[in-house]
C-alpha cells in the first residue's frame, strides 16, 4: 500500500473555483479507483491559487482479482456420449478466454450444465493511473476554462507543472505538453525554482520548506490568528466575515497581513459602503472598536512577506483612498437628490418588458401589502397600512442612485441609510432594507411588521407576475430566483405567524396581471401548488418526516404556519411506539371513506346499531370531538392528534364486530356515516391515507 499524490501547477486559479474543483477532483478519482478495482483508504485535497493537489492513503499495488462465473450449454450438448467435447463446448470455451479442459459441469435448478470461472487480468495501479489521469485532471469542473498556445485542451488557467507519485513511484503521463515529474513549484516570490518531493508523503513537508502551506485549513487558521493578532495591536477587532476569510485564504500560498490607514473624512459616508469598498474590491478586512463602529483602519493580506511592509500599506491605501473617494463622491452626489426623486426615476428603469417598470411594480407592492395588513392579526392597522404604503414607494428608490449603481450589493441598505437621514420614520427605513430578505433560505428574516408584509408583497408580486406571463420555473433553470422567492414567502410566513388565506393572497397578487376569473383562478391554483413543493422542501429540511410533510399538506394547505403547525404535530405521534397500528387503522377509515360516497352528509342512528361495537365507538366519537374542537382552534394540534389517537381501541372493535360494507343499504350507510365520523376528526389536521 502505498500513497498517491497529484498536483496540478497552474497560473493563478479564481479564489472560488478552488475548493469546488478540489471536491469534485477528489470524489472523480476515488470513483475511477473503485471502479478499477483498486484499493484505497481516504483521501485529502490541497490547494492554492497556484496549485490543485490530492492524497490518496492506502492505494493497493494492483487491482483486486475479480472473479465471474459464465454458464453456457446443457451437460448432453458440451460432451458427446464418449465425455468427449462436442463444438457448443469449444465455442463456448472460447466466447469464456478458457481451455476446453478447464470447464466444468455443475448442478444447476435447471438441471447439469457446463460452467467456465473467468478471472480478470489484473494491471498495476501505476499503469492503470497513468492511463485514466489525463482525462481525470482535465475533466475537472470549473465555472469558466481557457485555452492557452496552441493546444486542445482547457483548464481553469494553463497548467505549468504536474506531480504524480505513487509512493516513491514518479507516474509518467502528460497533459497537454506538460509532463508529469516529480518537481513542485514553491513559492513565486519566496522561494522560486523547483523542489523535489521525494515520496507522495513528503509532499507537505516539501511545499512548507519552499514557502507555500498547501493544507487549506492550515492556512486559514494562520490567517485568521495573524490578522487577529494585527487588529489586537490597534485595540480593535476584525469585522466578522467568514465569507471573506475563505475567499482571502485562497487567493494566497502564505498569508502576510499588514494594517492600513485612511482618512477619517471618508467616515461621513455609510459605514456599508466603506466595508463594501473594502471588501469587494481589495479583499481587505475592516476594522471596528469594541462598539462596532468602524474605524479608520484596515487590514490587507499580502502573499509574501517584503522587507518594508510599511512601504506595501502605504501602496494598499492609496489604492484604497481612489476608491473611497469614488465611494465619497457618488454619496455626495446623491446626497443632491431626495428618495422621492429617485423613485419618481423608476419609471424609466424596466422590471420586465411584460410586467412594466419599476415604479409599477411599486405601486403594485403597496397594494398588496396593505391588502395583507389589513387580513392580518397585527394591531394598529391603520398605522401600519400608512407605513406599507410609503415603505413600498421607496423600497425600490435606491436602485437608481449612485451608490447602488456602483456597489449593486448595497441595493435597500443605501436605501435604509438615505431614509433615516431624510428623516424617514425607522420601521419604514428598516422595511426598505430588510423587505429583500430573506437573501437566501435559512437567512436573517424581516425585523417588524411592516417590512415583513412588504417582502412577502414584494415576492409573491414577483411570481405572480412572472407566472401570468409563463415565465415558470422548469428543472434546473429558475433565472427569475422564483424558487428563493417562494421559499423566503413561507420562511417569513411561518416566522411572523401570517394565518391568513394563501390561496386569496394569492388571488389578490394576480389581480393587476389577470383579468379573466377562469384564467386567474387556473394560474392561482399553479402557484399555490409552486409554493407547496417549496413548503416540502423547507420543512423535510428542518428535519420533519416526508411522510409527515406529505400528510398534513394533503389535508390542506391554505394556512402556512398551520400547516408547520400539524407537521410537528404528527411528526411528534409518528416517534411514538404504538403509532403504525394507529395509523394502519385510521388509514383503513380513509380507505373505506374514499372509495364509498354513499356516507356523505348522513347523520348517524343510533337505532340502527346491531353490535355494542357501534355505540361504543359513536360515543367515544362525540366525546373526542368535544374535546378536540378547542384544542384544534387553538391550534394545539399535538393535544388533539393524542385524543384522537386514544379511539383506536373503539374502531378496532367495529371492524372485529361489523361488517362495514352490509348488504343491507341502510346498515351500510349508517356504518359509513360512523366512519365518517372519525375521519372527520383528524381530515383538516393529517390524510393518513399519504402515510
Amino acid at each position: 500500500m502505498n500513497t498517491l499524490l497529484i498536483e496540478i501547477g497552474c497560473e493563478e486559479i479564481p479564489a472560488g473555483y478552488i475548493l469546488p474543483a478540489l471536491n469534485a477532483f477528489k470524489e472523480s478519482i476515488l470513483s475511477a479507483l473503485d471502479k478499477s478495482r483498486i484499493d484505497h483508504g481516504e483521501a485529502r485535497v490541497f490547494g492554492t491559487p497556484r496549485r490543485l493537489a490530492l492524497m490518496v492513503e492506502g492505494v493497493g499495488d494492483m487491482q483486486a482479482t475479480n472473479t465471474s462465473t459464465l454458464t453456457g450449454p446443457p451437460e448432453r450438448a458440451g460432451f458427446d456420449e464418449n465425455g468427449k467435447p462436442t463444438l457448443a463446448a469449444e465455442k463456448f470455451a472460447a466466447k469464456a478466454g478458457v481451455a476446453v479442459q478447464d470447464i466444468r459441469v455443475e448442478d444447476t435448478p435447471k438441471g447439469r450444465y457446463l460452467v467456465a470461472v473467468i478471472e480478470e487480468k489484473c494491471e498495476s495501479a501505476v499503469l492503470i493511473l497513468e492511463s485514466i489521469l489525463p482525462k481525470e485532471i482535465l475533466d475537472i469542473p470549473f465555472p469558466k476554462s481557457m485555452r492557452w498556445g496552441d493546444l486542445s485542451i482547457s483548464f481553469a488557467r494553463p497548467i505549468i507543472s504536474l506531480v504524480g507519485l505513487l509512493g516513491a513511484k514518479i507516474l509518467d503521463f502528460k497533459v497537454g505538453n506538460i509532463k508529469s515529474s516529480s518537481y513542485i513549484f514553491g513559492h513565486p516570490f519566496m522561494s522560486p525554482g523547483k523542489y523535489k518531493v521525494t515520496a507522495a508523503e513528503k509532499y507537505i513537508e516539501t511545499a512548507e520548506a519552499a514557502g507555500v502551506i498547501p493544507d487549506i485549513e492550515k492556512r486559514r487558521a494562520e490567517l485568521v490568528r495573524a490578522v487577529n493578532a494585527l487588529a489586537k495591536d490597534q485595540h480593535a477587532r476584525i469585522l466578522e466575515d467568514e465569507d471573506l476569510v475563505d475567499t482571502v485564504t485562497n487567493l494566497v500560498e502564505s498569508p502576510f497581513p499588514v494594517v492600513g490607514t485612511f482618512d477619517e473624512e471618508f467616515l461621513e459616508v455609510p459605514q456599508e459602503v466603506l466595508i463594501t469598498a473594502m471588501r469587494e474590491h481589495q479583499k481587505y478586512f475592516a476594522l471596528v472598536d469594541e462598539k462596532g463602529r468602524l474605524l479608520p483602519k484596515f487590514i490587507a493580506v499580502n502573499n509574501t512577506r517584503a522587507k518594508d511592509m510599511k512601504l506595501v500599506a502605504k501602496g494598499h491605501e492609496k489604492v484604497l483612498r481612489a476608491r473611497l473617494s469614488d465611494a465619497k463622491f457618488f454619496y455626495r452626489t446623491d446626497l443632491q437628490s431626495s428618495l422621492d426623486g429617485f423613485a419618481e426615476k423608476l419609471k424609466t428603469v424596466t422590471f420586465h418588458e411584460k410586467l412594466g417598470s419599476m415604479y409599477e411594480k411599486t405601486l403594485r407592492i403597496g397594494t398588496l401589502a396593505k391588502y395583507l395588513a389589513g387580513v392580518s392579526a397585527y394591531p394598529d392597522k391603520t398605522a401600519l397600512s400608512e407605513n406599507l404604503d410609503r415603505a413600498a414607494h421607496l423600497c425600490k428608490a435606491d436602485l437608481v442612485s449612485h451608490v447602488v449603481v456602483e456597489f449593486t450589493n448595497l441595493q435597500g441598505i443605501i436605501g435604509r441609510a438615505y431614509a433615516l437621514k431624510a428623516g424617514e420614520k425607522e420601521d419604514v427605513a428598516h422595511a426598505v432594507e430588510q423587505h429583500y430578505r430573506p437573501v437566501y433560505s435559512g437567512g436573517k428574516l424581516p425585523e417588524n411588521p411592516c417590512a415583513a408584509l412588504l417582502a412577502v408583497a414584494d415576492k409573491l408580486d414577483t411570481i405572480c407576475g412572472c407566472f401570468s406571463v409563463d415565465l415558470i420555473p422548469t428543472g434546473g433553470a429558475d433565472p427569475y430566483a422564483l424558487r428563493r422567492q417562494g421559499i423566503g414567502i413561507i420562511q417569513i410566513m411561518i416566522g411572523e405567524n401570517l394565518v391568513f388565506s394563501l390561496l386569496s393572497m394569492i388571488e389578490k397578487a394576480l389581480e393587476p396581471f389577470v383579468s379573466d376569473p377562469v384564467k386567474k383562478q387556473e394560474i392561482a391554483l399553479k402557484v399555490k401548488e409552486f409554493l407547496q413543493n417549496r413548503m416540502v422542501n423547507i420543512l423535510t429540511d428542518m428535519g420533519f418526516s416526508k411522510e409527515a410533510v406529505n400528510s398534513a399538506l394533503w389535508a390542506s394547505f391554505d394556512n402556512i404556519p398551520d400547516v408547520a403547525a400539524r407537521v410537528k404535530a404528527l411528526d411528534a405521534l409518528r416517534k411514538e411506539p404504538d403509532f403504525e397500528p394507529l395509523s394502519i387503522t385510521f388509514k383503513r377509515v380513509e380507505n373505506i371513506i374514499r372509495k364509498s360516497d354513499q356516507a356523505l352528509g348522513l347523520a348517524v342512528d343510533e337505532s340502527l346499531f346491531q353490535d355494542s361495537s357501534e355505540g361504543a365507538l359513536y360515543t367515544a366519537v362525540r366525546g373526542v370531538r368535544q374535546k378536540t374542537e378547542a384544542l384544534i382552534k387553538a391550534g394545539q394540534y399535538e393535544e388533539a392528534l393524542s385524543a384522537i389517537a386514544g379511539l383506536r381501541p373503539a374502531v378496532d372493535a367495529f371492524f372485529v364486530g361489523v361488517m362495514v360494507m352490509a348488504e343491507d343499504e341502510n346498515l351500510r350507510k349508517n356504518r359509513l356515516a360512523l366512519l365518517s365520523s372519525v375521519s372527520g376528526l383528524f381530515k383538516d389536521i393529517a390524510d393518513f391515507s399519504m402515510i
